[in-house]
């Protein structure tokens, strides 16, 4: 599905005026440092994520001397489909998240409806982000890998939400019977029973869909004339040793973790390791060519949601600053093969045809951004 309406109040300096129509294929947006582009981004995020992708506090989203936000959005039925709200075509579906940042108080509605859990919001559009942040997917530590591939998991796998957060709450248990100092070994091998059930859930789920992931990856690696697509592996690590069941891992390490004071193995540790010629390629790799792994790796994801039936809406934030001519032609063109929605910020007015390059132009939008104001041309 992808997000065809699009209204905010109170966030940052976004204009709370008429909803915006989008278009279900490419949306190019420009205006001057500032103006609101990345905002735009940062409230169709907040549809799709539950989150903002740039900050961790909800208070910097809020509009100064305001103490409420809203974002309400509009999905249509998926890949093209008739898009603007008719009375032939009517939405798929309407979603809002609005986050009282003074009581502390998150609202999330779907159709109309009350939700409870970011879950049952985000799993209507997946939202894939490729800002100066997301490279840290290469070079940074594995939460930043975990968290990109739960996101897929989270998307092909129903259960898998309900399981790990299950699994969020009995580790925060078991780490605080292993802060505790006096240790019930029978309390403690209840916790690690229902750990151990949960993790192997979760890590089957993780190993499915990293597998898809890495064939799909493969394969187009395999297209581009560069000279580490021969030396270069992923691997799924699971969190522990997988010579040895977690049971008995834990068994093995109990006085490490009352040591440390916290759960040492299990999927809590997972890790996405890429290595080019046996080395990280955080290590080996210049900047550049770690743009084009993890761009690689973005499509590839996409590759996987796409096989489920579910179309991704990508955002990419100041797309001339972060990606040189090529790939910038080569990523809109995978985009554009794939049925993504896309959303694409830029200072200067974007040229649809350097985007293309010669290749057939999709359909696109285009909107120009002013003082936080959104406006089509």
């Amino acid at each position: 599905m992808a997000l065809i309406k699009l209204q905010t109040e109170h966030f940052r300096n976004l204009s709370s005026a008429e909803p915006v129509t989008f278009s279900s294929s490419f949306n190019l947006i420009y205006g001057a440092n500032g103006s609101g582009k990345t905002s735009i981004l940062e409230a169709i995020g907040y549809l799709g994520l539950g989150r903002s992708f740039r900050v961790n506090r909800h208070q910097a989203v809020v509009r100064h001397g305001q103490q409420r936000f809203t974002v309400f959005g509009g999905l249509d039925h998926g890949f093209g489909n008739p898009g603007p709200e008719s009375e032939s075509y009517p939405l798929a579906h309407r979603l809002g998240i609005s986050r009282d940042v003074a009581q502390k108080e998150t609202r999330l509605r779907v159709d109309g409806e009350s939700v409870r859990s970011l879950s049952s919001l985000a799993m209507h559009l997946p939202v894939s982000v490729i800002d100066p942040g997301v490279f840290d997917v290469v070079s940074g530590g594995p939460g930043k890998r975990r968290q990109f591939l739960d996101w897929a998991v989270f998307h092909v796998e129903p259960s898998f939400a309900a399981n790990w957060q299950q699994c969020q709450r009995v580790t925060s248990q078991r780490n605080q019977m292993l802060r505790n100092g006096r240790i019930e070994d029978s309390l403690l091998r209840v916790w690690d029973t229902q750990y151990v059930a949960l993790s192997e859930r979760i890590t089957e789920a993780r190993k499915a869909a990293f597998e898809h992931f890495r064939r799909v990856f493969n394969v187009l690696v395999q297209e581009l004339d560069v000279n580490w697509t021969q030396g270069l592996k992923l691997e799924f690590y699971p969190g522990w040793d997988i010579a040895q069941s977690l049971a008995d891992v834990l068994v093995r390490h109990r006085e490490q973790e009352i040591r440390m004071g916290h759960t040492l193995y299990g999927p809590n540790r997972a890790d996405i390791r890429i290595r080019f010629q046996g080395r990280p390629v955080a290590e080996t790799f210049s900047r550049g060519q770690q743009k084009t792994l993890v761009i690689l790796m973005k499509i590839a994801q996409s590759i996987v949601l796409n096989d489920s039936g579910k179309q991704v809406s990508f955002l990419i934030d100041d797309i001339n600053a972060e990606l040189d001519e090529s790939h910038r032609t080569m990523l809109a063109q995978k985009l554009q093969d794939l049925r993504c929605q896309v959303f694409i910020t830029s200072i200067e007015r974007p040229d649809p045809t350097s985007l293309w390059q010669g290749n057939p132009t999709p359909d696109y939008r285009m909107f120009h951004v002013e003082h936080g104001k959104l406006k089509e041309e």
